[in-house]
């Protein structure tokens, strides 16, 4: 039995439906003060490297270098009076980290207000949804040199 039209666009937008809903993501940042924040990606590499037990190989999951993961580990550990994650360094048997009881702590924490805001949230994120324009297009990512010259045309 063939689709009937009616049908095909009835499937097309129950799909468009989805996808949004799919799309939709609640980002959550919280600013302690001008200089302390954390966000998903800081509470994203805290997971990971409970995960791995290494800031490097953390870092590479994320698709970021070991400096940036150790700047981000660093700016934790300094922004809170107790240790966030605990190093070993390097030696015959590798070094390592790991989240100490007060960084798996703020992760549970982040991800709790996280949860709280996504509920508390949804039917306003829901209402905005349902008001966006359709995209005649996907965006277009600018990459290389003209990213360069077009950034600094704009500063």
């Amino acid at each position: 039995m063939k689709d009937r039209p009616g049908e095909l666009v009835s499937q097309k937008a129950d799909a468009d439906q989805t996808r949004r809903k799919a799309m939709l993501k609640l980002t959550l940042r919280i600013d302690f003060d001008a200089d302390r924040a954390i966000g998903p990606g800081k509470v994203k590499l805290l997971e990971m490297i409970d995960k791995h037990g290494s800031i490097s190989e953390a870092g590479r999951q994320m698709r970021m270098s070991y400096r940036r993961a150790w700047l981000l580990v660093d700016s934790l550990n300094r922004s809170f009076s107790v240790p966030v994650i605990a190093s070993r360094k390097g030696g015959q048997h590798g070094g390592g980290a790991a989240l100490t009881e007060f960084g798996h702590a703020v992760v549970q924490h982040y991800r709790a207000v996280e949860s709280a805001a996504e509920k508390a949230g949804a039917a306003h994120i829901a209402a905005l949804a349902a008001a966006l324009a359709k995209r005649a297009r996907p965006a277009r990512k600018l990459i290389g040199q003209k990213t360069r010259r077009q950034a600094r045309n704009l500063g």
